[in-house]
């Protein structure tokens, strides 16, 4: 994973394992999968891998980039409630490479796999290697909200985990986030 293409981004600010992020736009291949966080990112991963691998029309290869993002669904409400958690739904989305657009990405074959442009967005990250278990994801969250707190700063939408390894990498040499969008 270490050779693939990552999304671009600018530091804006650093504090130890915590970084604020700028981002440009970019374009995510996505699919919404049902069921425990580990299950559908496996789930969610063969779909998209299918799609990049040929899966679309015309049997186009896309390179693999890093990292995988997972983010809990969440659903769009009226005021005063501005989002609701979806179950146990997860969005499993692949970054395409920057030298593809929407005109030019390939359909997917599978109706599952949406392309869905992503604008500039700014993001809070807190980086950690080791294996990413439920425990040690909510214990990275309660620190990156820690500083988020600190800080005074002001975040949108569900925490996105992203992992940039294959699943053979010792975890000593993995590389895991867990970002918020900055709001505003």
């Amino acid at each position: 994973m270490s050779q693939v293409e990552r999304p671009e981004y600018e530091i804006e600010a650093t504090n130890g394992a915590i970084e604020v992020r700028s981002y440009a736009p970019m374009i995510g291949a996505e699919a919404v999968v049902e069921g425990e966080r580990k299950t559908a990112i496996n789930e969610g991963f063969r779909l998209i891998a299918a799609y990049i691998f040929g899966a679309n029309q015309p049997n186009a290869k896309i390179a693999m980039t890093a990292p995988v993002l997972q983010q809990k669904r969440t659903i769009a409400m009226t005021a005063p409630v501005t989002q609701q958690s979806a179950g146990d739904a997860w969005t499993v989305r692949f970054i395409m490479p920057k030298s593809w657009s929407m005109e030019t990405l390939p359909i997917p074959n599978d109706p599952r796999i949406s392309l869905r442009p992503c604008p500039a967005r700014r993001f809070v990250a807190i980086t950690f290697s080791g294996l990413a278990t439920s425990n040690v994801l909510q214990t990275r969250t309660d620190e990156l909200r820690r500083y988020i707190t600190d800080h005074k700063l002001a975040t949108t939408g569900e925490p996105v985990l992203a992992f940039y390894n294959p699943p053979w990498t010792l975890p000593v040499f993995r590389r895991n986030e867990i970002m918020l969008e900055l709001a505003g």
